[in-house]
């Protein structure tokens, strides 16, 4: 028992160290249901970081990412895993050497769940890293943020019905990951041109991506319309609200939102009767 109360401990403290988004919703899950989007949370963590790695070739990317997309489409093996690791042990973060661990964390009846969602996520990362993230029009972009994000709406459905038998629209659950997402490219936008990525298409301004992100989250928000009150309803506002709050921050031109600004949203989530 003491092993499984280090391994949360363990991997709460990895969230906190890797999410400023995620840690404060998942930090007021209750039991059983935290340990579940904890664990998804960091496997998919643990690829995004091999898809962002500064120092990783494109085609290592691409064939990481694959051989792992196919090993979780099988019954977990720790020991292949590592194996495939091995080469890149110097360059990888913790929090992706440590993937067995956030795998053993998972409620065995979601588990399945999430290494399939997990597995897709890894598969569409290694295509669009061999296209060198080439985004071209609005259909590329749909895609993209599906793969990276709006994966991890349709998981966290899986997730709340596993849980509470709470069902959601499908679509409404992609656009909820893929607003998110596309509030992350707005924000992260002058670093990402700085490491010669451009996620948005061919032509589009600022503006074009502000109307993109406000059409995601207005679906976002009808997606909560599903949820009855209680901790996955105060999940899911979080991030919505603080996406919210995070477009009008830089449409006032600033980087992001004030550690207070933050703290007054998830207040005024979680305290809303």
């Amino acid at each position: 028992m003491s092993e499984a109360i280090n391994l949360h401990r363990s991997a709460i403290n990895m969230l906190m160290a890797t999410s400023r988004t995620f840690f404060i919703p998942i930090s007021h899950l209750p039991s059983g249901l935290q340990e579940a989007v904890t664990s998804a949370y960091l496997c998919m963590r643990a690829i995004d970081e091999i898809e962002d790695h500064p120092q990783l070739r494109l085609e290592s990317k691409h064939n990481l990412l694959h051989s792992i997309s196919s090993l979780l489409k099988k019954p977990f093996n720790n020991k292949k895993l590592m194996a495939l690791f091995l080469p890149y042990h110097s360059l990888l973060p913790e929090v992706t050497l440590r993937f067995g661990d956030w795998i053993n964390l998972c409620p065995p009846t979601i588990v399945e769940n999430i290494s399939n969602a997990t597995s897709t996520m890894a598969k569409g990362m290694a295509d669009w890293a061999l296209k060198e993230w080439r985004i071209q029009n609005e259909e590329d972009l749909n895609e993209y943020t599906f793969y990276v994000a709006g994966l991890v709406g349709v998981m966290l459905s899986d997730i709340w019905k596993w849980y509470d038998a709470v069902e959601t629209d499908k679509e409404l659950a992609i656009a909820f990951g893929r607003g998110l997402q596309s509030v992350n490219i707005l924000r992260n936008r002058t670093e990402d041109l700085e490491r010669g990525v451009d996620f948005f298409p061919d032509g589009w301004e600022l503006e074009d991506m502000f109307m993109y992100a406000r059409r995601n989250l207005g679906l976002a928000d009808f997606y909560l319309e599903d949820i009855k009150p209680g901790p996955i309803l105060n999940f899911c506002k979080i991030p919505i609200a603080l996406a919210h709050g995070t477009l009008d921050a830089l449409t006032e031109g600033k980087e992001k939102m004030s550690r207070a600004a933050v703290t007054e949203i998830v207040s005024r989530v979680v305290n809303r009767k």
